[in-house]
């Protein structure tokens, strides 16, 4: 599990002249995942609605092309598209925010991105440091988000915290859900994974990706490491074994998407990939 697991983020990582995976434009049935937590997104693009009564949130409008894969399954799920007031994202890359700026001129949503990725959103990734990702069009930003800031619409609370690294403003969300009279934690995970040109430290004549890429890199696995989760998402369905996960829910359940164990095994095997591509790199390899 663990080596399918790497083999998986890091072709997910790819590259500007990669083609775009199947599984990244492919619709699937949007499903309830727990409460008023909807999944919404490809069979591997994530997006998801937080439903209230006065509006709904979306979190990640994915590729440039994903907003009417996006809105089809919102409606399907008995839900209207203008109903979407308010607008999130995982991190800034094109596969996650390249389809902000159409949801904002379709749903006049209000726009919130982590500190770090703003510029990077509102330049349509030309000042992302990472520019072996394709550009993506430009979207306007309402709300600068900081780490631990709540996002609320309709009694409805997410939390955003900066995990960054992947993007410098990566962003997991939490939120909780309720099983009767039980309170779930729900972890989002932005992003754990390392694209394949970034480097982490100076080395062969090239910098870092960024001053602080490492501290960040450190930050967020110690942070994700202790979080409380109970029901464990990601950006990408590879990232919590999704497609997996939908084959067992007729037999399961809803109890399906409970899975404290695969989330602390995915921080920690993604935690041991980081520390040995840093000390590859420190070593000059």
């Amino acid at each position: 599990m663990p080596t399918r697991i790497s083999l998986l983020l890091l072709a997910l990582a790819g590259s500007a002249a990669a083609a775009i995976p199947a599984d990244w434009t492919t619709p699937i049935a949007p499903f309830r995942i727990s409460g008023n937590l909807y999944y919404v997104g490809s069979r591997d693009l994530a997006a998801y609605l937080v439903a209230t009564p006065k509006g709904n949130i979306l979190i990640n409008a994915n590729l440039e092309s994903s907003p009417p894969q996006i809105r089809k399954s919102v409606e399907q799920l008995g839900f209207r598209w203008a109903d979407t007031k308010i607008l999130l994202s995982s991190q800034a890359h094109y596969d996650h925010a390249a389809g902000a700026a159409q949801v904002i001129r379709e749903t006049h949503a209000k726009h919130m991105v982590m500190d770090g990725d703003v510029d990077v959103v509102r330049s349509g990734g030309a000042t992302d440091y990472d520019q072996t990702l394709p550009h993506f069009p430009i979207a306007r930003v309402d709300r600068i988000l900081r780490d631990n800031d709540t996002v609320s619409l309709g009694g409805a609370t997410v939390t955003a915290h900066r995990t960054a690294g992947h993007t410098k403003g990566c962003t997991t969300w939490t939120m909780q859900t309720k099983d009767g009279t039980r309170a779930l934690n729900v972890v989002i995970v932005g992003g754990l994974s390392i694209n394949p040109d970034v480097r982490l430290v100076p080395g062969h004549g090239r910098p870092a990706g960024y001053p602080t890429i490492t501290s960040d890199f450190d930050h967020t696995f110690a942070f994700l490491a202790k979080l409380p989760c109970d029901i464990f998402l990601g950006a990408h369905g590879a990232y919590f074994g999704m497609l997996e996960k939908l084959a067992r829910q007729p037999k399961q359940g809803d109890s399906v998407w409970i899975d404290p164990d695969g989330y602390r095994s995915t921080i920690a095997e993604r935690a041991a990939a980081y520390r040995q591509k840093l000390a590859e790199q420190q070593s000059g390899k």
